[in-house]
């Protein structure tokens, strides 16, 4: 237990926060199930502090993981004690959600590794960022809590460079180019992201290594992690990632991909412990090399 006594006005989510170096949202968690009390009370993330205010805070009790164990193929680029890089397969999601329980990420997870953040909480230990179900590539895991919360900071902070592959249709107007739009999700039930000017932040950074008949092969950086925001960025300019049937991508060519043309093939940061950088590279797929192999050979007869 934390023990603390406020110094200054302020909201008690962001005090706790940058005295006890968590999360935003996880100090919201802590306090929205009860283990935050100011004064002996229950509190709000948006109380205000008021000097003197008595704060104690507990440590979050272990929630009991009801999520299986699955001994199926697990790539792992990287890993020490505190965290692991692996390489996600496309058509898996990263966590369970709703009904789907099994043949996720986490369930290769808890077999392959030894040990699992539980910030994240029952359902998405050591998970710190995700990778759409039908995107494939590189995905940096927690394996303690501590390594959790900072790496959290990291990702808020963009302090972790993470840079993806797609081919795109049609060609871009630059070679190099910024794609700053914010992006908000669109109600209903299917997960639909819409450009929006009351939306998030949104930053994608690309260049144009290749074209290819009438596709473009890109490298795109994230400064931000928005859901879907490489997919909506690239969409919205009129140049869709290939076989991305949600946002307008999928094409007419006799090619055998079936999924988007969009991996993540490396990251890099400073290690949040020990302190030396650390990168990983991942190739491209086999069903993504093959795409580009028929695309290649169709449109070079062409010329």
């Amino acid at each position: 237990m934390y023990i603390l006594r406020a110094d200054k006005k302020e909201r008690i989510d962001i005090f706790l926060s940058e005295k006890l170096k968590y999360t935003r949202s996880y100090v919201q968690k802590l306090i929205k199930k009860g283990y935050v009390r100011v004064n002996k009370n229950v509190v709000k993330s948006s109380y205000v502090l008021k000097e003197d205010d008595l704060i104690e805070v507990q440590e979050m009790l272990p929630e009991k993981l009801n999520v299986v164990k699955e001994n199926k193929p697990l790539e792992i680029v990287y890993q020490d004690k505190y965290l692991a890089i692996v390489n996600k397969e496309a058509g898996i999601i990263v966590h369970p959600a709703g009904r789907k329980k099994e043949n996720t990420l986490v369930n290769r997870l808890l077999f392959h590794l030894d040990g699992l953040s539980g910030i994240g909480g029952v359902v998405r230990p050591g998970i710190v960022h995700r990778l759409d179900k039908d995107t494939s590539g590189l995905l940096v895991v927690a394996k303690t809590n501590e390594a959790h919360l900072k790496l959290s900071e990291m990702l808020k902070k963009h302090q972790i460079d993470r840079r993806y592959i797609a081919l795109l249709k049609g060609h871009l107007d630059s070679r190099i180019g910024t794609i700053d739009i914010p992006l908000t999700k669109k109600g209903g039930g299917e997960i639909k992201i819409i450009v929006s000017p009351s939306g998030r932040y949104a930053v994608t950074h690309y260049r144009v290594i290749e074209e290819i008949g009438p596709y473009s092969l890109v490298i795109a950086r994230l400064e931000t992690g928005r859901t879907h925001q490489i997919r909506v960025h690239f969409a919205y300019i009129g140049h869709p990632v290939v076989q991305d049937y949600l946002y307008g991508g999928r094409i007419n060519e006799n090619i055998s991909l079936n999924r988007q043309f969009l991996h993540a093939y490396e990251i890099s940061f400073i290690h949040p412990i020990i302190g030396k950088r650390v990168t990983a590279y991942a190739l491209l797929p086999e069903d993504l090399q093959k795409a580009l192999k028929e695309l290649r050979a169709k449109w070079k007869k062409k010329k």
